[in-house]
């Protein structure tokens, strides 16, 4: 095991909205103080009962899926936790993962792509 995930993130215009609709759907509390993030207009959690958690990205000129068009496909990337950010990326990069944005050394995350370009977080934790 090389992380743990730390919560599904959905972009989305309205961050407080649809935080509100998902904890009105699944229970749990909305913006819950976590040391993972910082809360705001552009980022709003649940915090669901079974301890799972939503995270929601505010996008600027957002566009929606259109499902089933694959010209605007779903739009989500998962968080995932790790001990020692060198050596995760490292091992996911050896798998086939592509580095999107390393950003600087004292930043505490990196994005990458799977193999099939669907973005993911590594997280220092």
């Amino acid at each position: 095991m090389i992380a743990e995930l730390q919560c599904l993130v959905l972009d989305c215009p309205d961050t407080a909205l649809l935080a509100g609709f998902y904890a009105e759907l699944l229970g749990g509390r909305t913006d819950q103080p976590d040391k993972r993030w910082a809360l705001g207009e552009d980022w709003s959690t649940v915090h669901t009962p079974g301890g799972f958690v939503l995270c929601f990205q505010r996008v600027r000129d957002h566009l929606p899926p259109q499902w089933p068009d694959p010209a605007r496909p779903q739009q989500f990337h998962l968080d995932f936790g790790v001990p020692d950010l060198d050596r995760a990326e490292e091992l996911v990069l050896g798998m086939g993962a592509t580095s999107l944005d390393r950003g600087p050394d004292s930043r505490g995350w990196r994005i990458f792509a799977d193999p099939a370009g669907h973005p993911f977080c590594l997280l220092r934790h």
